[in-house]
C-alpha cells in the first residue's frame, strides 16, 4: 500500500533534479563572486576549507606546535601569456573584432554583445598585474599571522616581523621572471610590514637596506638548473609533442562543450561576423583575465554555470597531462624542489645534483640556509601540480574526462582549488610531546605557542602536514602507505620521509628529461603515471 506513495516521491525528487539540470543549461551566470571559482589556474586565491581534501580531523592536537612551515609559493595575478590557449587565442579574437568593426563601422552587435561595438582589447602578456600584487601583499600578511606569530612567540600587537625576531635573516627565493619576482616583494611587503609600522615610515627604510632579508635570484629562461621553473633543464618538456599533451587534448572539449554558447551569442552579432567555438573560448578566458587586471569584463555574464565547468575542465586537462600523472615528465619537473624539501627537513645541503636543482646554490648556507623558522620559495603554478606529481600524492591521480561534460563535480584534479593565482603548498613541521597525539576534530586559533599543552623542550616527536590553499592533504594517500595511520593529515616525519625514498627513482629523471622516444598515440588521455621508461608501452624508444 506504500509502494505508489514512495514511487511518487522519487518520479518527483527525479523531476526536481532534471529541472534543476535544465535550468543549469540554460541561465545564464551573472554572480561573479560564483563565476571566478571555475578559471582554473587562473582563479583568484580562495581558501580551500580545511577539510575540502576529505581530512577528517583539523585541529591541531594537544602537545603539539607548528615549529617549522616551508611554502611553495605561486605568483598571483598576471596577463595573459603568449601560449596559443591563452593569450595568443585572446588576442586573435581580439584581432579578429577589431578588424571587423574597423572595416565595418556601419555594423552593430546587439544586445548582451552591444559593447562589443567600442571594445578595445587592453591587456599586453606575463606580467603581474595591480591586483595580483595585493594577493601577495595579502598572502605574506597571512603568513605572518598563521605561521610567524608562533614560530617567532610574537609580541601582544604585533603585527609582522621585525629586525628584534631575527636569529638569522631569512632567506626568500624566486626566479628571475618579472611576475614571480615582483610576487616576492609584495609577499615581502606583507610579511615584514614596512608600511604599516607602529610609527610611519614613507622610505621603507628597513625593507631596502637589507636589514630583515635576504632574497635568492635564480635565473628563469635559459637552460640553467632552477627546481621553481624545472621545465628550462627538462628538455623534453619543451618538446612541441611531449611537452603540450593537454594542450592538444583540450581543443576537442572546446567543441564538445561550446557550439551552444557560440550559436547563442551568433545570433546578436551583425551579418559578415561569424563566432567559432575558439572566439567563444577567448571571451572566457578574457573575462578571467581582464577581472584579474581591472576588476571587471563585460564577457562575464555570457555564459551558463555549466558552460563555466567546461571551461574550468579543459585547464584541469591542459595541466593534468602537461605537468601531472599524464605526462611522461610530470614527476621530474616537481622532483627538484621535493628533494630540496626533503633536504630541508633532513638538514643536509645538495652538493651535487642529478635533477632541476642547482646544486652551486643549494650547498651553502648563504643560499640554501638549513634550520630556519620558515622558507618561501617563490614559483609557478606547474610546479605546485608536479611536486604534488613527484610526492605520488595519489588523490590527485584522477584524469580530467576528455569525452564527460558537464564534468564530475566530485573530481579531485581542479586547478582552482590546486594551483590558483597566489596559491600555497605548504609543509609544516610540527613537533609533539606524544609519540601517537590525540586528533582534533575541529580547528582551534593558536594564539600563543604553549596554548595547548605544547612545551618545546619535550616535543621530541616530529610530524609533519600538507597544506594546500589551507586545505589540509590526505597524506595517507602517498603511495606506499607509510603515512595511512592517522585521521588528521599527519606523519610522523621518518615516515614522511620513508615515503620518499623511491621518489627520484620513480620520475626516471635522465630519461624522461633527456632521451629519445616517441609517442604513438599522444592524445589519447592515457596516464603515464607521471613517468616513463623503456618499457613503457605505446612508446617508440630511441
Amino acid at each position: 500500500m506504500y509502494l505508489l506513495p514512495v514511487l511518487a516521491g522519487v518520479a518527483a525528487i527525479a523531476n526536481a533534479v532534471a529541472a534543476q539540470q535544465s535550468q543549469r543549461q540554460d541561465t545564464l551566470l551573472t554572480d561573479i563572486n560564483a563565476i571566478e571559482h571555475f578559471w582554473g589556474q587562473i582563479s583568484p586565491y580562495a581558501d580551500n576549507a580545511e577539510n575540502y581534501f576529505g581530512v577528517e580531523d583539523v585541529g591541531l592536537p594537544d602537545g603539539c606546535q607548528i615549529e617549522q612551515a616551508h611554502s611553495l609559493q605561486r605568483h598571483a595575478q598576471r596577463f595573459p601569456t603568449s601560449s596559443m590557449e591563452d593569450g595568443e587565442n585572446d588576442e586573435n579574437f581580439a584581432s579578429k573584432l577589431n578588424n571587423f568593426t574597423s572595416a565595418n563601422p556601419n555594423a552593430s552587435f546587439t544586445g548582451p554583445l552591444a559593447f562589443l561595438n567600442s571594445y578595445e582589447y587592453v591587456m599586453t602578456e606575463s606580467f603581474l598585474t595591480g591586483v595580483g600584487a595585493s594577493t601577495e601583499f595579502q598572502s605574506g600578511v597571512s603568513f605572518w599571522n598563521r605561521y610567524g606569530r608562533t614560530l617567532y612567540n610574537a609580541s601582544v600587537g604585533q603585527v609582522a616581523f621585525n629586525a628584534s625576531d631575527l636569529g638569522a635573516k631569512p632567506v626568500l627565493r624566486t626566479t628571475s621572471q618579472s611576475r614571480i619576482e615582483n610576487s616576492q616583494i609584495s609577499w615581502a611587503l606583507g610579511f615584514f610590514g614596512p608600511s604599516f609600522e607602529l610609527t610611519p615610515d614613507p622610505s621603507l627604510s628597513s625593507f631596502v637596506n637589507g636589514s630583515l632579508f635576504d632574497v635568492v635570484i635564480i635565473p628563469e629562461g635559459g637552460t640553467e638548473n632552477n627546481t621553481l621553473a624545472s621545465y628550462d633543464s627538462c628538455f623534453n618538456d619543451n618538446d612541441p609533442e611531449i611537452g603540450y599533451l593537454g594542450d592538444y587534448d583540450l581543443y576537442p572539449y572546446i567543441a564538445k562543450y561550446l557550439p551552444a554558447a557560440t550559436a547563442r551569442l551568433q545570433q546578436y552579432a551583425p551579418k559578415g561576423f561569424t563566432f567559432n567555438t575558439n572566439d567563444t573560448y577567448a571571451m572566457q578566458s578574457i573575462c578571467a583575465y581582464e577581472t584579474n587586471y581591472i576588476g571587471a569584463s563585460d564577457f562575464c555574464s555570457l555564459f551558463t554555470e555549466d558552460e563555466w565547468t567546461g571551461f574550468e575542465n579543459t585547464l584541469d586537462i591542459e595541466y593534468y597531462f602537461d605537468y601531472s600523472f599524464g605526462n611522461p615528465t610530470g614527476r621530474a619537473q616537481g622532483i627538484g624542489y621535493l628533494q630540496e624539501l626533503l633536504a630541508r627537513l633532513e638538514d643536509q645541503y645538495i652538493v651535487s645534483s642529478n635533477s632541476s636543482v642547482n646544486s652551486t646554490l643549494d650547498d651553502n648556507a648563504t643560499d640554501f640556509p638549513l634550520g630556519r623558522p620558515f622558507y618561501v620559495d617563490f614559483s609557478h603554478d606547474d610546479i605546485i601540480v608536479s611536486v604534488l606529481t613527484a610526492m605520488s600524492l595519489d588523490y590527485f591521480r584522477e584524469a580530467p574526462s576528455l569525452t564527460q561534460y558537464p564534468p564530475d563535480p566530485e573530481r579531485h584534479f581542479v586547478l582552482s582549488t590546486i594551483t590558483p593565482f597566489g596559491g600555497r603548498l605548504i609543509t609544516e613541521v610540527i613537533g609533539c610531546t606524544d609519540a601517537d597525539p590525540k586528533p582534533v576534530h575541529n580547528q582551534r586559533t593558536q594564539y600563543y605557542p604553549t596554548q595547548y599543552g605544547y612545551d618545546p623542550s619535550s616535543a621530541s616527536n616530529k610530524f609533519i602536514r600538507l597544506r594546500l590553499n589551507n586545505g589540509i592533504l590526505p597524506i595517507e594517500t602517498i603511495r606506499g602507505g607509510a603515512c595511512s595511520s592517522r585521521t588528521d593529515g599527519l606523519c610522523k616525519l621518518d615516515s614522511f620521509l620513508a615515503s620518499q625514498t623511491n621518489a627520484y627513482a620513480r620520475s626516471n629523471y635522465d630519461y624522461a628529461c633527456f632521451a629519445n622516444y616517441t609517442l604513438l598515440d599522444p592524445f589519447n588521455g592515457y596516464d603515464y603515471d607521471g613517468t616513463i621508461s623503456e618499457t613503457t608501452p605505446g612508446v617508440n624508444h630511441g
